[in-house]
């Protein structure tokens, strides 16, 4: 079962920049996609049309089942339940506490208080921050924090974690920590889109590889990797 369904997908921007041209791509459930290419290649948008930051210009884009081209903007709420979603630069609520900031993902849908507090321990023990659990951002490294961040993108059980660039800000160690912990989500049954600029990363895992270059899907290669003569 295909969970992300891309249709002859366009996306052209109010300044005349067509940011994705004739995009079509299927991924399964379970699968782990890494998404590269050079800046303004598509892959931000390609993100934000999956949990409908943005819409399609033209073509199809199912998300779990839902079309998001055609999703009103009152019921976003329910494709974003089936989505998880990890930035570079964590975003992080600075005065609460990593509990806190993990189980505010939760206490939106009102969700019982014995319920947030099993599911917020059970996601902040995943990413092994248990003891950390009333500690403010600003006492974490930046791995503690993206740790922080992912545990609020898993904390409800997303069918599918997309990850913006997650170890852009980080050294090759904590990156690689990063993606064991993401890797191990997707062993788990979660998929994974990943966008990033990591080549160390996308070699080391041989994943899938989707590359895109000016909005064109160019390559898209299971066990794939960063050759040396791609210029990305």
């Amino acid at each position: 079962m295909n969970l992300i369904e891309i249709k002859n997908t366009y996306k052209q921007y109010k300044n005349g920049v067509t940011a994705l041209c004739d995009l079509t791509l299927s991924i399964p459930k379970g699968d782990f996609v890494f998404l590269v290419g050079a800046s303004g290649s598509g892959k931000s948008t390609l993100i934000k049309l999956l949990y409908r930051q943005e819409k399609p210009t033209r073509g199809e884009v199912y998300v779990g089942g839902i079309n998001v081209a055609k999703l009103r903007n009152r019921k976003v709420y329910k494709l974003r339940r089936k989505l998880g979603i990890v930035f570079q630069d964590y975003k992080l609520l600075p005065g609460m506490t990593v509990y806190e900031n993990v189980a505010f993902a939760l206490e939106i849908y009102g969700l019982p208080e014995r319920e947030v507090r099993k599911k917020v321990m059970n996601a902040i023990e995943k990413v092994g921050l248990k003891e950390k659990f009333r500690s403010y951002p600003d006492q974490l490294s930046g791995g503690e924090q993206q740790r922080v961040s992912i545990a609020r993108a898993i904390v409800n059980n997303p069918k599918i974690l997309i990850c913006d660039e997650p170890t852009g800000n980080l050294d090759p160690n904590t990156s690689l920590e990063i993606m064991e912990f993401i890797n191990k989500i997707n062993e788990e049954g979660t998929t994974i889109i990943m966008a990033t600029h990591d080549k160390d990363i996308v070699n080391t895992y041989k994943k899938r590889v989707i590359t895109l270059e000016k909005g064109i899907l160019i390559s898209d290669k299971e066990k794939g990797g960063y050759k040396t003569n791609e210029s990305i």
